[in-house]
């Protein structure tokens, strides 16, 4: 009898695992339905947010991001069936990127982007993998150390960024006399700060370093300043696309579980002088969930 209990239930086990199994298979959202229907799936990066996306001397996509989804569309090319996968490369930036996911022109965007509970009202995020803080890059001769040291001075700040908000927060609230300049991206804040149009330049740290690795100069240049902010990076995806979003959070956590995660990591950031910071590693090791 007993036996003969234990056979039934194993076969019980085994119909929920396959109805289970079946409904997983079956299940879709809008933008698995659009990658199913192009074979293609559409990564957004940016040219210049180094070195998470940018652009190499070839002219071809690269970054720490751009490596992990290309990860990302090895799993979904598995999990769909769909050995011929192509991925199709779209270029973004702040002002951009989020109406571009939201209408579905891009599938994932790939790149430096803060979760806010503002921008979950329009895309949603993924696990995070990075966090940064807001400090400021200037010109080792000019002595400038904090924020405050900026007074009657000039600041570059990204447009619709978190940054700028911050920065335009604490300027307001400390009453400090800094003329703001609106820049579109990294790119122009560092030109801005290399001809002395700017006096500093203020965004996430990480992108920060990854412009003085890039400048003629290196030791021209300094980050400085105490972090004015501790930011999470998630990738984007469309508003409630829960099947996609859980292939792209089961990516990162087997990538954080398999130690894969940390490596890429290195890849990208042990060459500017950036370990992983202890925040870090334990954002590593929280979402490296069980499959």
């Amino acid at each position: 009898m007993k036996g003969r209990i234990l056979r039934l239930a194993a076969i019980g086990v085994s119909l929920a695992l396959g109805v289970v199994s079946a409904a997983r298979a079956q299940a879709t959202d809008a933008v698995i339905d659009r990658i199913k229907a192009k074979k293609s799936i559409s990564i957004g990066y940016r040219e210049a947010s180094i070195p998470f996306s940018y652009i190499d001397a070839q002219g071809k996509p690269t970054g720490y991001s751009t490596d992990l989804c290309i990860k990302v569309a090895a799993t979904v090319k598995t999990a769909l069936g769909l050995p011929d996968l192509e991925i199709k490369w779209v270029p973004v930036n702040l002002q951009n990127r989020i109406p571009l996911v939201a209408n579905g022109t891009v599938d994932i965007s790939c790149e430096s982007a803060v979760n806010t509970i503002g921008r979950q009202a329009q895309v949603d995020f993924s696990s995070p993998f990075f966090i940064s803080s807001t400090r400021l890059l200037v010109k080792s001769k000019f002595g400038i150390a904090e924020l405050a040291d900026l007074k009657g001075k000039s600041i570059a700040l990204p447009i619709n960024s978190v940054p700028e908000r911050l920065i335009k927060s604490l300027v307001e609230r400390d009453k400090l006399n800094i003329r703001i300049v609106p820049v579109r991206d990294n790119s122009e804040g560092f030109l801005a700060l290399s001809t002395d149009r700017v006096d500093a330049f203020s965004t996430d740290d990480i992108l920060l370093f990854g412009l003085r690795s890039k400048a003629p100069s290196p030791a021209d240049y300094e980050v400085v300043g105490q972090p004015l902010s501790y930011d999470s990076y998630g990738f984007l995806v469309q508003k409630n696309s829960t099947v996609f979003l859980s292939l792209v959070n089961a990516t990162l956590a087997r990538l954080a579980r398999d130690g894969e995660l940390a490596k890429v990591y290195g890849t990208w950031f042990e060459p500017l002088g950036v370990p992983l910071s202890a925040p870090l590693a334990t954002t590593f090791q929280i979402i490296g969930i069980p499959e």
